[in-house]
């Protein structure tokens, strides 16, 4: 985890090549208080709700395993904040009775639905 206070980075982790994918991503975002993630061989629904009882954590923008972009605004003064992300593709369509069904199997692979 990366937490980006107002004037410095502060991390931890156990992974370094995730340590260093965090703080190049917080160096892009240029950003104070807000904190970075990255998950290796897990899925970011399965600790969304403990990062969530975090008090804290006033809101998330994402959990997602999908690229996605930063929406960054600065003011006048320079300052800077995240105004939200852009997450995921365009619609591809509506889903099918099969695309349900693999969707259904692949939430309780992972453990989040039963």
């Amino acid at each position: 985890m990366l937490y980006i206070h107002r004037n410095n980075c502060v991390f931890d982790g156990n992974d370094q090549d995730l340590i260093d994918l965090a703080i190049k991503n917080a160096k892009n975002i240029n950003c104070g208080h807000s904190f970075i993630i990255f998950m290796k061989n897990a899925f970011p629904i399965n600790v969304l709700n403990a990062v969530k009882s975090c008090s804290e954590v006033c809101r998330i923008y994402c959990a997602t395993a999908n690229p996605l972009d930063v929406v960054v605004a600065v003011n006048s003064n320079g300052n800077r904040g995240i105004m939200g992300v852009i997450d995921g593709a365009p619609t591809v369509g509506v889903e099918t009775e099969k695309d349900q069904e693999n969707r259904k199997k692949f939430l309780q692979t992972i453990g989040y639905k039963r």
